[in-house]
Parts: C-alpha cells; structure tokens; sequence
C-alpha cells in the first residue's frame, strides 16, 4: 500500500473514532488538549511528532505542484502509518491508552471515596471552567437562600392574618 492510500485510511478511521470531519488533525488537536497525556502515556510525544510529521508530508504532496511521495516518504513511513491504525483498532493507540488510564483512576478514586480523576486535573490547573463552576454554586446557594426568604416572609405575612 503507498504512502497516500494508508493515510487516506488513518483518516478515515480518526473521522469516525472522533467523528470529526477534521479526521487526523482532530486526533492530533485531541492530544494535545488532553492534560498530561504525555506524563501518562509511554510515546506520547513520539506519536504525536510523527502524525503532525505525516499530516505535513501529506498536506505538501496534496496541495504542492511536483511533489511526490517518492520525494518525501520511505516505505517506513507508509509502515508507520499502517502500524498507528492498527493501533487504533486495537485500542492500543494514545488517546485509548490515556483513557483507559483515567477510567482506572476513577474506579480507583471511586472505591475509595475520592473525586474523580478529571475534577483532581481541574484544581491542579485551575481552569476558568472551575471559576466558572465557583460562581454558578455561589449563583445557586444564592438563589436557594432568596427563595426560602421569600416563602418565610409569604407564610408570616398568611399567618398574622
């Protein structure tokens, strides 16, 4: 198979695992928006180097006139490829890997009664999601206590009656 045909079929496949019309560069966008992906996962970097490598050699074959995959690739790379989708299939790729670690975590954390995994990832980075979350649970305590104020008010204002 060359190079172009076994890409071709990693994309697909990254398109419908993600379903994303992105395909691979949704993949690639994935892991690098996954939190410490690369501490969790052994090949990490690697992997993703080599699919920004190869999403770069396909996009110059594609769109630059007189480039060819004789000028660029090596019967390696088409092996890559090959290798990186039957990864996929197995679910043995990074993003599997990665998900199956945190799955643990949480089962873990779960039996013993401790937050999940992700909610841990959150407070170490303090994203704006959890301001976010800080606001709206002061927004709903606020709104409760307004509410219970107003119920106690209407039932002394009934009961004096």
């Amino acid at each position: 198979m060359s190079f172009m045909d076994s890409y071709k079929r990693l994309e697909k496949l990254c398109g419908d695992v993600l379903n994303d019309d992105r395909r691979v560069s949704a993949y690639i966008d994935e892991m690098i928006n996954t939190p410490n992906g690369r501490h969790l996962v052994n090949g990490w970097d690697e992997d993703l180097k080599q699919l920004k490598h190869y999403r770069w050699i396909r996009n110059k074959i594609v769109h630059e006139p007189d480039c060819t995959e004789s000028d660029l690739c090596t019967n390696r790379d088409t092996v890559w490829i090959d290798d990186f989708y039957s990864r996929i299939m197995n679910q043995t790729d990074p993003l599997a890997q990665y998900h199956k670690i945190m799955q643990k975590r949480f089962v873990h954390n779960h039996n013993n009664k401790q937050e999940k995994p992700t909610e841990n990832y959150r407070k170490v980075y303090h994203t704006k999601t959890d301001k976010g979350n800080n606001l709206r649970g002061c927004l709903h305590t606020s709104v409760a206590f307004l509410m219970y104020l107003i119920i106690a008010v209407v039932i002394l204002y009934l009961w004096k009656r």
